[in-house]
This record gives structure tokens, sequence and C-alpha cells, in this order.
């Protein structure tokens, strides 16, 4: 390893100013810092030092990522193995051939079977976000003069776990683009962003993308098969028609939908890690699920003959959709979310009250998270305004200067 810092030592006058290759510094200073810590470090008074940088914190970030990641992997290839099943279609193309070659097959009661055709979905997925969203920050941070920033690593990460797993790859370039692009960058990068980056990405491709992104037959990777998320047939037909769905399959994971927003098990695995690590609200995550539980019970004492949505019990809400991934993982982000103790509460619970009032009253959005998350971050700021200016308010009628 000390070979290694001295290979990097002499490299840096070539990369800092003045050098040939100064224009790329922020590529060196990513490497360098991913391999190292900063040398510029706080040595003196009146500075707060804290071993938590921001490379460690989306580390952590990304490690509660994983539960999440491999469900992903696995249950997009069960889905598409029972589908395959059910309808005795024999497989064709490279994620086929790849199967056979390293000798498994199509089958969903064996785990790896099911774990390679899913990973054969998602990886191209993730592949194509980290490399396209990369190179826009790479070229920002070029332009700029400024360090890469490695808020894209989570940005990246969580993007494909909220896609179907027949998303087409142009379509993951042109949605991570805009997102980090429009939805980061135009507002002066990470930190500066009001939306989440990764919802923005999702919000572009929805609205631009509609059949790619909703419908039956995005949500199972097997050509020739249709099926609805099971949200989706609730909202159709009511919950009475969802038979061969257990509320365990849904909590487990194990159903149709995002790749990464099925199984509430791993997402919550993933919550205990960040808020062990005090890297996540679990303020904003309780106040998200308590209120989105309350207003759906409160929905429920309303029956409706035309609207089967009103009568959904409030645990079938927390174990469909991205609700549970979205109040973990993205209405959390540190830079969209409120920032204030108390303003974390109110953000979590307009989002926990917006969530299911979609969901429930407007039915062109069965879901309903990705919208209720980009209006929590639309009044997040306004909220944080609001608590300091009412402390000021206190503290100056405390102190007789009023």
């Amino acid at each position: 390893m000390k070979f290694l810092r001295n290979f990097m030592d002499k490299l840096a006058p070539t990369f800092e100013e003045g050098g040939k290759l100064s224009k790329f510094y922020p590529i060196y200073e990513l490497i360098d810092t991913i391999l190292y810590t900063t040398a510029d470090v706080t040595k003196n008074a009146s500075h707060i030092r804290d071993g938590l940088d921001m490379k460690r914190m989306m580390t952590i970030v990304i490690i509660g990522l994983q539960p999440a990641l491999l469900m992903a992997a696995y249950n997009s290839g069960l889905q598409a193995n029972l589908a395959i099943d059910a309808i005795g279609q024999n497989p064709e193309g490279w994620r086929a051939g790849f199967l056979v070659w390293i000798g498994l097959g199509f089958d969903p009661s064996s785990l790896l079977d099911n774990f390679f055709h899913g990973f054969m979905y998602f990886l191209p997925v993730i592949v194509v976000t980290m490399t396209v969203g990369g190179f826009w920050e790479v070229v920002f941070a070029i332009v700029k003069k400024h360090e890469i920033n490695e808020g894209f690593l989570v940005t990246g990460m969580i993007f494909p776990l909220i896609l179907p797993p027949t998303i087409p790859l142009w379509q993951v370039a042109v949605g991570i683009s805009f997102g980090v692009v429009i939805g980061k960058e135009i507002f002066g990068g990470t930190g500066m962003n009001i939306f989440n980056p990764a919802l923005i990405s999702r919000a572009f491709l929805f609205f631009n993308f509609p059949a790619a992104m909703s419908g039956t037959e995005v949500w199972t990777a097997v050509d020739g098969f249709s099926g609805a998320t099971p949200l989706g047939i609730i909202a159709d037909t009511g919950l009475a028609s969802l038979t061969d769905v257990t509320w365990l399959d849904a909590f487990y994971g194990f159903i149709p939908g995002s790749m990464g927003e099925t199984s509430t098990l791993a997402i919550l695995l993933g919550a205990g890690i960040l808020v062990f690590t005090r890297i996540g609200s679990w303020q904003i995550m309780l106040s998200i699920f308590v209120t989105a539980g309350a207003t759906a019970l409160f929905l429920n004492q309303f029956p409706s003959d035309t609207n089967a949505m009103m009568t959904l019990p409030p645990e079938w809400h927390f174990v469909l959709g991205g609700l549970a991934f979205g109040a973990v993982f993205m209405a959390t982000d540190p830079v969209s979310a409120a920032m204030t103790d108390k303003g974390k509460w109110i953000y979590g619970i307009l989002i926990g009250f917006m969530v299911i009032m979609i969901r429930v009253i407007n039915p062109a959005f069965p879901e309903g998270m990705m919208l209720a998350i980009l209006f929590g971050n639309a009044f997040a700021p306004v909220i944080d305004n609001f608590i300091v200016r009412a402390n000021i308010k206190r503290r100056k009628a405390r102190y007789g200067t009023a």
C-alpha cells in the first residue's frame, strides 16, 4: 500500500494546478480519496472534527441498500421464471444463453436460477446508470473545477431499484441524464438540489414514456406475458381479487413491481442500518408510516362501490408499491428533506398524508409515493424557514429583545 501511496503522490503534480492534466484533477482526486482519506483535515479550534465525511456517509447508505439490491435480482428472476413456467415459453436471447452456458435454467424453485436470471436484467440497468450518470458528474466537475461528489453513488444505486425490469436501456440513460443535469447540476450540484435526483429521473421517464413505466406488460421480464402489480389489481377490482398473493408474500417481496421496492423486509433491514448509524432520520420514517397508516384507516371508514382503494387496510399500503422504499431511502435524503428536528416531523407527516390521498383519491396514480416525496421536497425549505423563524421569535421573547 505504501507503493500505491507513493505512486499517487508522484502523479499529483501532473493533475494539480499548472500540471499538464490539471483539467482532470477531479478524476485524480476521486480515485485518491476513495483509496485514502483526504489530506485536507482540520487541526485547530474552532472546527468540529468528525470522522464521518461524505464518502463514508454515502458508503453506509449503499450498505443499507444491499438487502433491497439482492432482492431486486432474486425477485426479478423469480417473477420471470414463474411466468415462463406458467405459459410454457422457451426463453431466447443472450440472457437465456448465458444461463444455459453456466449450467442454470429457469426453475422458480431454484434460488440460483432466480437470482442469476434476475441479475441479468438488473446488472445492465445499473451499469448504464453508473456509466452515463458518472459521465455527467465528471463533465460538470471538470467544467466547474470542483471535486467529483459522492452523492451520485447513492443516486446511481437507488435509480435502478425504482425501475421495472423491462425498462429499455436507452431510457435509463436518458432518465439518469435528466436527473443529474436538470435535477441536480443546474442547481449547483450536490447539496444544492431541491428535489431528489433519483425521483426526478423516474418522474421524467414516467411522464414521457408511460408505456415503459406502467401498465400490465412491464413488470415481468418475459415476452408474451402480461400481469399488473398487486397494487394495480387492487385499484381496479379490490383486495378480494388478489387471491394468489398473501400479505406475507408482499412483505417478503415475492410480487411483481419495481425491482428494489417489492420487499418491505429487505427495506426494513436497510432502515435499521441507517437509523443505527444515524445516517437516516427515524423521525421522517416514523412520521411517514404513522401518518400513512392513520390516513388509510380514516378513509377505510368511508367505503365506496366505485373506489376499491378506499377500503384497503393500512398494513397492505405498507407492503405494496414504493411506500416503504421511498420512506426509508428517498424521503430521508438529507439534501432535499427538511433539516430541523420539528421540520422533519412535519415533512414526514405531509408525505405520509399525500401518498395515501394520491393512491386512494386519484385513480390515475395508484402508486403515489413518487409524487408525494417530490411534493414534500418542494415544501421542505418552507417548513424549515417557519421552524427557524418561530425559534428566533421565542428566543427574542425569552430575552426581552422582541
